[in-house]
């Protein structure tokens, strides 16, 4: 768990351990991944883009990100049923 030591920068909340310079904060070694969602709302574009973001934080941990890639619409009657996105979920893999 990171927090603020006494000069303001972080640290790992280990009280043995200097802070962390910018520098050596962005050195960690990550690995993430990324998947393709598509969610659905009959409401709007962004109420689906929210239906996707909680599912997707229900089944992937250590998201940090999603991207709208795509946004449709599907039709029935001449009018707008359904607002559809597709997402870009990226994610940290665990060690």
């Amino acid at each position: 768990m990171r927090s603020r030591g006494p000069s303001g920068r972080r640290t790992l909340g280990c009280l043995h351990r200097k802070p962390l310079t910018r520098r050596q904060d962005m050195a960690e070694k990550r690995v993430a991944r990324v998947t393709d969602i598509i969610a659905a709302s009959p409401t709007s574009f962004e109420d689906a883009v929210k239906v996707g973001f909680e599912r997707a934080v229900k089944t992937l941990r250590g998201v940090t990100g999603i991207k709208v890639i795509e946004q449709r619409v599907s039709v029935d009657n001449d009018n707008i049923s359904e607002y559809r996105v597709r997402l870009e979920v990226i994610f940290v893999l665990e060690n």
